[in-house]
């Protein structure tokens, strides 16, 4: 029984590194989520009318999405 208690041991510092793990990969996927989000506003703010025309959107519609604050994801409610 003694390699049990070893292997709950390793099994308990293994789960705690994963929460570290899975903690950091959240902020540094939430991070590049948030990133990806300005590069898009970014390029929804350099499309021409017609474009912008063809895929539904008006200049209002994009000056309302470009002056979000960058957390405000719009995938997220």
């Amino acid at each position: 029984m003694k390699g049990q208690k070893g292997y709950v041991l390793v099994l308990k510092t293994l789960s705690h590194d994963s929460a570290v793990e899975r903690a950091w990969h959240t902020a540094t996927s939430q991070i590049a989520r948030w990133r990806k989000l300005h590069r898009e506003r970014v390029v929804l703010a350099s499309l021409s009318d017609d474009a912008l025309k063809d895929i539904g959107l008006s200049r209002a519609d994009v000056y309302e999405e470009i002056d979000r604050p960058f957390w405000d994801d719009p995938m997220k409610h």
